[in-house]
């Protein structure tokens, strides 16, 4: 798994979330929060596979979080999560 198809990943959910009104602020700074952690990581050389694992759990319970909230940002953060699962393994 590159990085290229996380960034990708990425800039789709920014789009996503561009286009709704439905995320309140306490999911707006969690997501905010995990972006930058994600960019962090990415900014390394080489990757840590423990803290890309650990982002791909993050972000999966996060999706969970925005099911019932917002159907379409759910199935875009499960997507990122399983991209950095896979890149942590």
């Amino acid at each position: 798994m590159s990085t290229e198809q996380l960034k990708q990943s990425l800039k789709s959910l920014h789009e996503h979330l561009s286009t709704t009104d439905k995320v309140d602020d306490e999911l707006s700074g969690l997501l905010s929060v995990l972006n930058d952690d994600i960019h962090q990581i990415l900014s390394k050389e080489r990757p840590d596979e423990d803290a890309l694992s650990h982002l791909g759990d993050r972000t999966i319970a996060l999706s969970a979080r925005f099911a019932a909230q917002s159907p379409h940002l759910e199935s875009g953060l499960r997507e990122l999560g399983n991209i950095l699962l896979r890149m942590g393994v």
